[in-house]
């Protein structure tokens, strides 16, 4: 199986509210489970000719004091990724970047692109504002909703 799907698979699990997932394909069986009380996933593949292996059992969890989590406060207005895709600041590699930190931008203003499909589409800043912090790099995979810029 695909690692790609294996990994969508994963993810699709471990965001919905199924416990359970067990898929048969011609090359193999893929078996995914959510352990309610542990974070951790436990996940079993089989393929033809192989025997069938049992997934260790998750270890019982170990009581620790509570950390909590340290949350940057960001302030300014959030610009996130409408679409999936692949992050670029410029248009082409050898270009200058739409915006860098510091940049004044307007709202309808490009400020970067992201590849989808082969198909750049530019997306428009929605507020007026200074960029204050990137928080992709160029050439990374973004998500749909996926912060991209802080604009203050």
């Amino acid at each position: 199986m695909d690692l790609r799907k294996l990994k969508t698979l994963i993810d699709l699990v471990s965001e919905s509210n199924v416990s359970e997932l067990e898929i048969t394909e011609a090359d193999g069986k893929v078996r995914i489970v959510k352990q309610s009380a542990a974070p951790a996933m436990v996940m079993a593949a089989h393929y033809p000719g192989q025997p069938m292996a049992q997934p260790a059992p998750a270890a019982a969890p170990v009581a620790a004091a509570p950390i909590a989590p340290v949350a940057e406060v960001i302030t300014g207005h959030v610009v996130k990724s409408p679409m999936v895709g692949t992050f670029y600041r410029a248009s082409n590699p050898s270009a200058k970047p739409l915006v860098d930190i510091g940049s004044v931008v307007k709202k309808g203003q490009s400020v970067c692109i992201i590849e989808a499909m082969k198909i750049m589409n530019e997306i428009e800043c929605d507020v007026d504002g200074t960029v204050s912090k990137m928080l992709v790099e160029n050439g990374q995979a973004v998500e749909y909703g996926q912060p991209l810029f802080i604009v203050e």
